[in-house]
């Protein structure tokens, strides 16, 4: 493995900035999809209710209210159903 010398990356971030700022480099940036419905996504890993609620850190009922449309997730709930759709790999091995 290569040791990472961080003085040279802050360095090069600075150099960035200050391109950014004459107007030299534009922003990288991507748009993250949105999750498919929280249920789907339970029902795709196989779990109960209960079990995905705990991998989610809510409580049952939230997962409800969101399973039934009552509430939408929000902040990193959407991140979490988002890797748990995209890497259900992450969510099996920590059941």
């Amino acid at each position: 493995m290569s040791r990472r010398d961080i003085g040279s990356e802050i360095l090069a971030g600075i150099a960035e900035i200050k391109q950014f700022k004459r107007g030299q480099l534009g922003l990288r940036s991507s748009e993250l999809s949105k999750p498919s419905a929280p249920q789907l996504i339970r029902l795709k890993l196989n779990l109960s209710q209960s079990a995905f609620a705990g991998l989610m850190g809510v409580s049952v009922r939230t997962l409800q209210d969101w399973e039934q449309g009552r509430r939408d997730p929000q902040g990193p709930a959407v991140a979490l159903l988002r890797i748990a759709e995209q890497h259900p790999e992450v969510f099996i091995d920590i059941r």
